[in-house]
């Protein structure tokens, strides 16, 4: 009286398979779950016992022990509500044998009258499926959507024991879901021809957004920052299909996604308050690590407002993440490793008062406007491809009538620059220019003797560091990129350097 089936589970935000193994034997009636488990896989229990009673069926009274291999690794959640019943009736000989028993995987949460409620975490299973070759996927209904887009396996949604048991029968068989499809989009979204004047600024976002260069803006309130920053996902190139699974995904875990939106079909943006913490940025927790913000923003934009204000430790904690893409969470319950390959966009003032350079308002003193900049270390600004200045706008240009121009015509020059960069690097190389490694940049960022003396100049001239040497490189780069993707001249890294050494910042 064994019955073996199999399931999925989550670590961190990667799925993988799970046996679940159901034994009825002699002995005093009792009901245990092992194989590491978390207080909401041992509350199971109480959930399958009154489904089961409350379904019609009969539970078993017998010593019952379910085993969740592989009982190495910590389960956690209600994904497994589904699979134990179903072993259940299977050893308790009311489910009859068959191939669903070796081809299909369970996953789901039970009410206690037998509904199933969707689980966190669908897509990353879903691929933990796809991988393990299972044949047939078993989820609640309102998670079969974004189960749907792992593709390579049949979802069956489920909404009720009931339904799912008259299935396995042969009475009354489920039909699998159909893949879903990201509606058409909407537009609506913030646009940069609300934006009157800063033509400067409009140019360094779209460079930043045509090769994925971090950016940072400085300027006195009400200057714009925070309203140029919040436009530019609306002229960034659209998601492509492993990016936004790897997006999704995320998100998933932390149960972000829903029967409505199971597919991120725009890049993220995330904007967290200036007084989270170091774990809620870059992830973590208790039992198990979960993402942060940083990795909520990968393949997106990772918007801090009020730069200075955030606490340094939170600050400190982007360094790492910013070069590798990826953030390293260890803990005493285990080590996970989480995506966050993001575009970082700040936006501060330059002093306390905001009026530091731009008006007699400013009451700051020198020292006092030393202490506020130096909040920020040396090598996180260093990782800052981009600084402009976002100067406030004159009444002229706050009274002038008609529009900037849109998001759309920027997103197209945006959209040709990104396309010259992948056919350039090609599937297996660099999503775009700023996550150009040291054999692109050898490649694709050769000077000319008169470039070459223009950098020279800079780097003494500045005292650059060979990163932002590097960097500078990138911008240069994507700015030729812009002009029809021809070698890099000396106006492209003129203007690069330009961003590199504007602002308050470098001062």
């Amino acid at each position: 009286m064994l019955c073996k089936l199999r399931s999925l589970g989550l670590q961190g935000v990667t799925g993988y398979e799970v046996t679940a193994e159901c034994d009825l034997s002699g002995g005093l009636p009792n009901f245990d779950i092992v194989g590491l488990p978390d207080a909401a896989v041992k509350e199971a229990r109480e959930r399958v016992r009154s489904a089961v009673k409350n379904c019609g069926f009969s539970f078993p009274v017998s010593r019952i022990t379910v085993n969740l291999a592989p009982a190495n690794r910590r389960k956690a959640g209600t994904v497994y509500d589904l699979p134990i019943l179903v072993g259940l009736l299977r050893a308790g000989g009311q489910l009859p044998d068959g191939d669903w028993t070796r081809q299909a995987a369970f996953v789901g949460e039970l009410s206690l009258s037998g509904e199933l409620r969707p689980v966190q975490g669908m897509l990353p299973m879903a691929l933990a499926a796809r991988r393990a070759g299972i044949g047939a996927l078993y989820v609640p209904a309102d998670s079969a959507p974004e189960a749907t887009r792992a593709g390579g396996l049949a979802v069956y949604p489920v909404e009720h024991v009931s339904q799912l048991v008259r299935h396995l029968r042969g009475e009354e068989p489920l039909s699998p879901a159909r893949p879903w499809k990201p509606p058409p989009e909407a537009g609506g979204g913030p646009d940069f021809a609300d934006v009157k004047g800063q033509a400067p600024v409009k140019r360094a976002l779209e460079i930043a957004a045509a090769g994925g260069h971090n950016i940072a803006m400085v300027g006195p309130p009400g200057s714009g920052k925070s309203m140029l920053a919040r436009r530019l996902p609306s002229i960034l190139p659209g998601m492509t299909e492993r990016e936004a699974l790897e997006a999704t995904a995320i998100h998933s875990v932390l149960g972000l996604t829903g029967r409505d939106r199971p597919l991120l079909t725009r890049r993220p943006f995330r904007s967290p308050h200036h007084t989270i913490s170091a774990t809620g940025m870059s992830g973590g927790g208790t039992p198990l690590p979960r993402p942060g913000e940083i990795s909520l923003a990968h393949n997106g934009v990772l918007f801090l407002d009020e730069l200075p204000e955030f606490h340094k430790d939170v600050l400190e904690a982007l360094r790492q993440p910013l070069e590798d893409g990826q953030v390293q969470i260890s803990r005493s319950a285990g080590s996970e490793v989480f995506p966050a390959r993001f575009m970082l966009v700040c936006a501060m003032n330059p002093c306390k008062c905001g009026w530091y350079g731009y008006s007699d308002r400013c009451r700051c003193s020198p020292g006092e406007v030393e202490r506020y900049l130096g909040r920020l270390s040396g090598p996180l600004l260093d990782r800052i491809d981009l600084y402009v200045d976002v100067p406030p706008l004159e009444y002229e240009e706050l009274s002038r009538r008609g529009q900037a121009e849109s998001s759309a015509a920027i997103r197209r020059r945006v959209n040709a620059a990104r396309a010259i960069q992948t056919a350039r690097f090609g599937p297996d190389g660099p999503d775009c220019n700023a996550h150009m490694g040291p054999p692109e940049l050898l490649a694709c960022c050769a000077l000319d003797e008169d470039c070459r003396a223009v950098m020279k100049g800079a780097y003494e001239r500045m005292g650059l560091t060979a990163r932002s040497h590097d960097r500078i490189l990138r911008v240069a780069r994507t700015i030729a990129d812009l002009e029809g993707g021809g070698p890099i001249q000396v106006s492209h890294l003129a203007e690069a350097i330009q961003y590199r050494a504007s602002g308050y910042l470098q001062r």
